[in-house]
C-alpha cells in the first residue's frame, strides 16, 4: 500500500506552497488507494509554536485533506538517541566544536548546504558534550555501503553520493537530531513508502539514502515534486512571510474550491510553478 506524508514544521503557518505540497501528497496516496498521514517535525524547540498545531488541522481540513496523524518528532527524541549511540558505536559519528564562522573560513568548496565541512576536527578525539556536534564521517560511511541507488518517479535511478555534502551534522549540539537524520527515521517509524517534497529537497535524498543503508531501514521511493514559486521566481517560504492560507480561511473563501484551482494549475496572481 502507497503512503505518504506532508510533514510540516510549527515555527510558522502554512502558505500557499504547503498547500500544494500537502494536496500532491494527499492525491497521490488517494489515487493509489493508500494512506495519507501527518506529522508535525517539531524538533527545533526553539523554533517551534506549539499554537499553531491546530490550525495545520484546520487549514487541512479546509482544503478538504483527509489524514491519519501519526507521533510528533518531539515524542520520539528516545529513539534518536538510540540511533546516535548505535552510530557512535559503530564509528559513522565523530564530533566535532567547530563554530559556523571557522567552518566559513575554511571551507574550500560549497555546496546545496553551503560551505563543506573541511574536516577540521576527524581524528581529533574530542569528548562528545553538549556543546559538541556529531558529524557523519563521510569517508567511512560510502566504504560502509557502497554503491546504493534510490529512485525518484521524476528523476529516475540516482546513485547517492555524499561528496557534495561532506561530513554533515546528523546530531546538533545539545544532542539535538538533525533534519536528515529525523526525517529518514521517522519516514522508516511511520511506513512511508513514497517521500512526497519538493525538487529543493532531492539533493539531501543522498543523505538519507546512505543513512536508510547503514540503520537497514526499508527504502522508499522519492516523489520531488515542482515548486510555487513568487514573482521574483523565489520558492514561497515562511522565513519570508509568503501568505498564510490561514487567512483565506479565515476570510469565509471556499477551502475545496481553493484546493481544486490549485490542482487545475489556477494559481493566485503572482504564484507561478517551476522547478527548484
Amino acid at each position: 500500500m502507497v503512503v505518504t506524508r506532508f510533514a510540516p514544521s510549527p515555527n510558522g503557518m502554512l502558505h500557499i506552497g504547503h498547500a500544494w505540497s500537502a494536496i500532491v501528497a494527499h492525491d497521490l496516496a488517494k489515487e493509489r488507494g493508500g494512506k495519507f498521514l501527518l506529522r508535525i517535525e517539531d524538533i527545533d524547540v526553539r523554533r517551534s509554536r506549539p499554537a499553531v498545531i491546530d490550525d495545520f488541522r484546520r487549514d487541512l481540513e479546509w482544503l478538504g485533506l483527509e489524514w491519519n496523524e501519526v507521533p510528533t518528532q518531539s515524542s520520539r527524541l528516545d529513539q534518536y538517541k538510540r540511533v546516535k549511540d548505535l552510530l557512535v558505536a559503530q564509528g559513522f559519528l565523530y564530533p566535532c566544536s567547530c563554530s559556523r564562522q571557522h567552518i566559513i573560513d575554511s571551507a574550500i568548496d560549497h555546496g546545496p548546504e553551503g560551505p563543506i565541512y573541511p574536516g577540521i576536527c576527524k581524528g581529533r578525539h574530542l569528548e562528545i558534550t553538549s556543546e559538541t556536534s556529531l558529524r557523519l564521517d563521510s569517508e567511512k560511511a560510502m566504504c560502509r555501503v557502497g554503491s546504493v541507488f534510490w529512485q525518484d518517479e521524476f528523476a529516475g535511478q540516482m546513485l547517492a553520493d555524499l561528496s557534495q555534502f561532506g561530513d554533515v551534522v546528523i546530531f546538533r549540539k545539545q544532542d539535538e537530531a538533525s533534519y536528515h537524520l529525523a526525517v529518514t527515521h521517522d519516514d522508516a517509524q511511520d511506513c512511508v513508502t513514497l517521500v512526497t517534497r519538493g525538487q529543493d529537497l532531492l539533493p539531501y535524498t543522498n543523505i538519507h539514502r546512505v543513512l536508510q543503508s547503514l540503520l537497514k531501514l526499508p527504502v522508499p521511493r522519492w516523489y520531488h515534486h515542482d515548486l510555487l514559486i513568487d514573482k521574483s521566481g523565489r520558492k514561497l517560504s515562511k522565513s519570508r512571510s509568503s501568505e498564510p492560507i490561514s487567512a483565506l480561511r479565515l476570510m469565509g473563501a471556499d477551502g475545496r474550491r481553493f484546493a481544486d484551482e490549485l490542482r487545475s494549475g489556477n494559481f493566485p496572481d503572482g504564484i507561478s510553478l517551476s522547478k527548484a
